[in-house]
């Protein structure tokens, strides 16, 4: 209808805002001048104030700009969670560059592949993490180089090898690809400036917040942690390498550093609440969960074991700088949690396959367009064309292809309901893995749930596997008969596997391929 088609293309979608055309180290300084004396960064014993923080992160950049560093150039950043990452980041970002994290933990031929792609100036590092890094690249180790030589005061626009401007990179984050090599987002300035600028107006985090930065560093919700808290006044606290997959460490880091804002991808959560000691976690005001859907039972889980925390679910690809829509958990939110409304100067739209909007309740994929959207894939102008499309409702625009079934819901906001490659054909019947994962999580005492289709040519069979919640036995036949009841024969799974944990991949989010067989 007419009015239903202006809705979900104009009014739910009336996001603009005036953003000041500002990059990240302007932001940064800004903040640096104001608050000198502010604790800026907590790891472990050490602790920088703003100013030193900002000495420090200066002088790097003036030996990167020495080596080449400055707009449209990258660097690669190959360095365990650390004061050092934090600083390296920030240097390179204050030399004009673009930052490429790279995980030495990874495959040697998936790094030399990255930098590769990448083909940045040098690669920050040290002496331990290097080990993993080609040798054909120019490696600086933070914990070996001098810097004391260079001045430590604010860096000019005319000091740079060039004016840093909103459309030049901030970073290049490699995301797994379905052709199994990963591909390098290209994301700007103006992209992250308006996610960051969004955060803080919706939050406003203050100078009395501490904000958490436990994410590794290759996975762009990171990207949040290291710079919200130090455009605002606030303390960022660094996780030891390794803590964000460990709960008791986590707790106690959280507790012994009053962390008020902390993000978890919802696989992560669910282990985390199943933590009893987080009923000590009395600072924290704000807990984010993004990277997957997020299962009521989990977020009113970590709402009743702190009092007074607010939980919020954020939805968006690499692509769109982070994040592109947000909800707040309320206690309506009993079956499913919604991924929400589009965040400043962004549009969302549910189109079907030939981008045309749908209804209000039916499913569709989900197409980004705004400022947000990333340059493009590096050295990929083939997969940059084939997922940023031209917008049919803007001129000259373009937006992103997410590959994510969503819906409108009647209120305005979107509901997740699976990937497009989730979507399957089963005895020639169309099923979304989403819709049966959503119902295995409404069985008592589930607490997360995952379904996947096995077999082949022909003999294909649904299997769930869940997760019951602490102290809770869940029969996996008692799950099917009950499922059996809900959803047609078509959509039962064969098997419902019961596990202690789901696996998960590095970066915390569910790995699949790890899954056992029934």
């Amino acid at each position: 209808a007419p009015g239903e088609r202006e809705l979900v293309l104009g009014g739910w979608n009336a996001t603009g805002c005036v953003v000041p055309g500002v990059s990240l180290v302007g932001l940064f300084e800004e903040r640096v001048g104001c608050v000198p004396d502010a604790v800026a960064v907590v790891f472990g014993s050490v602790v920088l104030s703003y100013g030193e923080f900002g000495v420090r992160v200066r002088r790097l950049a003036r030996l990167l700009m020495g080596l080449g560093v400055g707009p449209e150039s990258l660097v690669g950043v190959a360095v365990g969670r650390s004061v050092e990452l934090v600083v390296g980041i920030y240097a390179v970002l204050e030399a004009g560059g673009g930052y490429v994290p790279v995980d030495v933990d990874q495959p040697v031929e998936r790094v030399e592949y990255v930098l590769g792609v990448a083909a940045p100036v040098l690669v920050l590092s040290t002496s331990v993490d290097r080990v993993g890094l080609p040798g054909s690249v120019v490696v600086v180790e933070l914990d070996v180089v001098d810097v004391s030589g260079f001045s430590g005061e604010p860096i000019s626009d005319g000091e740079r090898l060039g004016v840093l401007r909103g459309e030049n990179p901030a970073y290049v984050m490699f995301t797994s690809g379905s052709t199994g090599r990963p591909k390098g987002v290209v994301v700007s300035h103006a992209g992250i400036v308006n996610r960051l600028l969004w955060m803080q107006g919706e939050y406003g985090l203050g100078s009395d917040d501490v904000v958490l930065l436990k994410t590794p560093v290759t996975f762009d919700v990171s990207v949040w942690e290291l710079f919200w808290p130090l455009l605002v006044g606030a303390r960022l606290v660094v996780a030891e390498p390794g803590g964000h997959r460990d709960p008791a460490y986590l707790v106690d880091v959280i507790v012994g550093n009053g962390v008020t804002t902390a993000h978890f991808v919802p696989s992560m959560l669910a282990v985390f609440t199943a933590e009893p000691a987080v009923a000590r976690c009395v600072s924290v005001r704000r807990v984010f969960a993004s990277g997957e859907a997020l299962s009521a039972s989990v977020a009113s889980r970590m709402r009743g074991l702190v009092p007074g925390v607010r939980v919020h679910n954020l939805y968006g690809p690499t692509e769109a700088s982070v994040d592109v829509t947000f909800h707040e958990v309320t206690d309506a939110d009993v079956v499913g949690v919604p991924i929400g409304v589009p965040v400043w100067n962004t549009q969302v739209f549910v189109l079907d396959g030939w981008l045309r909007p749908v209804p209000v309740g039916v499913v569709g994929e989900l197409y980004v367009g705004g400022v947000q959207l990333a340059r493009g894939y590096r050295g990929r102008v083939d997969l940059t064309a084939d997922r940023f499309v031209a917008n049919p409702f803007g001129c000259g625009s373009r937006l992103y292809r997410t590959g994510d079934r969503v819906r409108w819901l009647s209120g305005g906001e979107l509901e997740y309901v699976g990937r497009v490659d989730f979507q399957v054909k089963l005895r020639g019947q169309r099923v979304e893995l989403g819709e049966i994962e959503a119902v295995l999580l409404r069985y008592g005492g589930v607490a997360q749930a995952v379904v996947v289709l096995r077999g082949g040519s022909g003999g294909e069979f649904v299997v769930g596997y869940v997760v019951p919640e602490c102290g809770v036995v869940v029969e996996g036949l008692a799950v099917v008969e009950w499922v059996a009841g809900v959803l047609p024969g078509y959509m039962v799974p064969s098997v419902v596997v019961v596990l202690d944990e789901l696996p998960v991949t590095v970066n915390g989010k569910l790995d699949r391929k790890a899954l056992p067989e029934p």
